[in-house]
């Protein structure tokens, strides 16, 4: 059963921190004005904080009694949000400082999963992209593969590459972008998203792009992409994801809310993906779509995320 909620006006004066400076600022706004929307609509003094980097020390100071983080990427992903919180005594919503900056890194993410002898799809972390010898990681992860910035979420910089050429483009563009270069072999199979609240797990979501491939225009964008609620596995399938789910969670460290993606491969084994500590809250999103199977209103949702930074959660 679910617990009680606080009173709304138990959260004091709280800023919704959306937008930011990252190549998410986009997705962020869209976010953070659907979670806004709902904390108002609950009876929360919540208000739009657009922050530049000078900012963030600040909030305090500007009267906020805690923070609904919903910046993707840098600086709400990455710890440095999180460190600043935790030197003015702010709470703010979602993962510690560590548990972000590990989960951001795709390639520290899967460091960690491996050293826990957790599943991941075999990779190749470019340190220095520029030098990738694309003939090794062709012989090492075969053919097609999936490029990534490895600092970065929401898809962005994501792509497929069928062949020798595409590799190297995809790997070029994905240099752009600030940090390593992770190359990923491609799991074949289905793919499932968990979200996670407090103590809860929400309903897995099966995933199914038009394209075949769940990129940026795929999760923010199409009106085509499918949601599978139920997801269709077996009541025992779907218990070993989420119990692989929340270890995954565990290990990283993370706390609040969440996301954790996974594959199911055709020899219907899972693979994991990534762990997303602030994920998307639009109308395209899949945290708000489990929530609403689940029972939940977007408001009641953004009220139990928040209410992980009260001494006493329900």
């Amino acid at each position: 059963m679910n617990a009680a909620l606080p009173d709304p006006k138990a959260f004091g004066r709280v800023a919704v921190l959306m937008g930011g400076w990252s190549a998410e600022r986009a997705v962020s706004l869209d976010s953070g004005t659907c979670v806004l929307d709902a904390l108002l609509a609950a009876g929360v003094d919540a208000h739009r904080v657009d922050p530049q980097p000078a900012d963030l020390l600040g909030l305090r100071a500007a009267g906020y009694d805690r923070a609904f983080n919903i910046l993707h990427g840098t600086p709400g992903e990455d710890g440095i949000l999180q460190g600043a919180c935790s030197l003015q005594g702010l709470p703010v919503t979602g993962s510690g400082l560590q548990a972000s900056a590990n989960s951001l890194d795709k390639g520290a993410t899967k460091a960690l999963w491996r050293q826990a002898g957790l599943p991941v799809a075999d990779d190749v972390l470019l340190r220095n992209p520029g030098d990738a010898d694309i003939d090794a990681i062709i012989d090492r992860l075969g053919l097609p593969v999936f490029v990534k910035p490895a600092w970065q979420g929401s898809s962005v910089g994501v792509a497929r590459a069928a062949d020798a050429t595409g590799l190297r483009k995809a790997i070029a563009a994905a240099a752009e972008h600030p940090g390593p270069v992770l190359v990923e072999a491609e799991i074949r199979g289905a793919e499932y998203t968990l979200g996670v609240v407090g103590r809860t797990w929400l309903p897995p979501i099966r995933i199914e792009a038009a394209s075949g491939f769940y990129d940026y225009e795929a999760k923010y964008i199409s009106d085509d992409t499918r949601y599978l609620i139920p997801c269709g596995l077996e009541a025992a399938a779907q218990t070993r994801i989420t119990a692989l789910a929340a270890e995954a969670y565990q290990v990283l460290g993370c706390s609040g809310w969440g996301r954790v993606d996974l594959m199911v491969g055709e020899d219907g084994q899972p693979r994991l993906l990534e762990v997303n500590t602030t994920p998307g809250m639009t109308t395209h999103s899949l945290v708000p779509k489990a929530a609403a199977a689940f029972g939940w209103s977007m408001e009641e949702l953004v009220l139990r995320i928040l209410a992980a930074t009260l001494d006493v959660a329900p």
